[in-house]
């Protein structure tokens, strides 16, 4: 199918050839296109300019966008939207001074919306998550990872990530499902039994029902060594899941140079960056 959408006030971020990346003061800059087209051929971009130069062709559809503008799409790589009951009273607590891990502490934090996940349904969970989804669409973004990592039992985990699999069979966004059991340490377990589990027990059960495409660690200071995010990220890799990383909120963890060590899609947080990271 070949579309047209045509007359537009304004197209906003293009590129005539490819940029690796921008930084510093390219990231000022955004070119556009004014009174411009853009072709959509089989769901990918064929072709864009301005209207006095687009040729005479026939299309399936055709859109007119006078006075509007078009943008590409927010991707949004860093998710936590599958989750039951809200949180928000810690940022009070924050705001009062107390720190992640003194909040975790006290039993909130993670534990607290691991709690609640265990006890939810999986149409409840999957319910909430949809409309929060739908909100985050008609704000303008297309794209998203969802994470689990609020299960933290090999039943819970199983439970969030089939409720991602649903968000990623029903919507027509962009949805990469990611294996988060290592975000924190389940309640009731000692330290070391948690990472047997998720490395023996979680981790080949997602492999089995085909429920993620990355497996991600909370590698810092409180939760998971650079020793167990090596153990983690190695029995994920094993299964045919690339690993993410969440490193270096609370301290200089280790958690960059084991991502480096893995070849990570991405390393998130990253508050604590000394020149041995860089």
């Amino acid at each position: 199918m070949k579309t047209l959408i045509k007359n537009i006030k304004e197209l906003v971020q293009v590129e005539n050839s490819p940029k690796l990346r921008v930084m510093g003061k390219e990231m000022a800059h955004i070119d556009t296109i004014k009174d411009a087209y853009l072709i959509v051929e089989d769901d990918k971009i064929a072709d864009f300019g301005p209207m006095s130069e687009l040729k005479e062709q026939t299309f399936d559809k055709e859109v007119d966008a006078t006075g509007r503008m078009v943008f590409p799409y927010f991707c949004d790589s860093h998710t936590h939207m599958v989750y039951a009951g809200s949180r928000e009273i810690e940022y009070i607590d924050k705001i009062r001074g107390l720190s992640y891990d003194e909040i975790a502490k006290r039993g909130g934090g993670i534990l607290n919306s691991a709690k609640r996940v265990q006890e939810a349904s999986e149409d409840q969970l999957f319910e909430d998550a949809l409309a929060r989804l739908e909100m985050m669409k008609n704000l303008g973004t297309g794209a998203v990872e969802i994470k689990s990592g609020y299960g933290m039992t090999t039943e819970a985990e199983m439970k969030m990530l089939r409720v991602i699999k649903r968000i990623q069979e029903t919507c027509p966004a962009v949805v990469r499902r990611t294996f988060l059991g290592a975000h924190a340490v389940g309640r009731g377990y000692p330290h070391e039994e948690y990472v047997r589990v998720v490395c023996e027990e979680m981790i080949p059960e997602v492999a089995r029902e085909h429920l993620a495409d990355f497996v991600d660690v909370f590698c810092d200071t409180g939760f998971f060594t650079v020793s167990d995010t090596d153990r983690i990220l190695s029995a994920g890799r094993h299964y045919g899941l690339r690993p993410k990383i969440h490193a270096n909120e609370m301290a200089c963890s280790g958690g960059i140079q084991c991502a480096v060590k893995y070849n990570a899609l991405s390393c998130d947080h990253l508050e604590y960056t000394g020149d041995a990271e860089i």
